[in-house]
């Protein structure tokens, strides 16, 4: 009955460690950077109030940079992927700056002139 009991905390644990190795090994979608857990948000490709369901993560630095540059609009219209948005110019000068960054780097951000 013991052992029984063992078996199942041994193999949550393994469960919860696979977790957190999923979780610590989580891409930027954009800078390629890993992301800590800490820092991790879904960015919808299409914004939820145009229908949205799609989801990728992204850092924190990056979506706010997302949502500053552009309107929901915008994203639905042009930018429903992560090429799109790595491809526009001011997005493409933001990654190549934060790309040499650490990973737990989290600067503020400016809302663009032309929002």
């Amino acid at each position: 009955m013991t052992k029984g009991r063992i078996k199942r905390l041994q193999s949550e644990a393994r469960a919860q460690e696979m977790q957190f190795k999923v979780a610590a090994l989580t891409v930027c979608a954009l800078c390629d950077r890993p992301i800590p857990p800490a820092l991790r948000d879904a960015h919808h490709l299409i914004p939820k109030s145009r229908g949205g369901v799609m989801t990728v993560y992204v850092h924190r630095a990056c979506h706010k940079q997302i949502h500053a540059l552009f309107t929901e609009t915008e994203l639905a219209k042009n930018y429903p992927s992560p090429q799109a948005l790595r491809e526009h110019p001011e997005m493409a000068r933001f990654i190549n700056w934060i790309k040499d960054k650490p990973s737990e780097f989290n600067p503020p951000t400016k809302r663009s002139r032309l929002r």
